[in-house]
């Protein structure tokens, strides 16, 4: 992992076409602004996570037995 310090309205660049910058910091609390194509899917964690877990699912058999009885 790569740890980098940046102060409010620093940025940093990924790819070349992904920018971060940080809009705010408050206490313990850091707001992040993310400029990407439309086609680079940006989530949170979580979200990432529950996401993913949710098409293991699908592709497991009880997901797919799931989906032969909706047909």
């Amino acid at each position: 992992m790569l740890a980098l310090s940046r102060k409010k309205n620093e940025a940093l660049v990924l790819n070349n076409n992904i920018e971060v910058t940080v809009l705010e910091i408050k206490g313990d609390q850091v707001k992040l602004g993310i400029t990407a194509p439309k086609e680079v899917p940006v989530y949170r964690k979580e979200v990432y996570v529950q996401i993913q877990e949710a098409n293991k699912e699908a592709g497991s058999a009880e997901g797919l037995n799931a989906l032969k009885d909706l047909f």
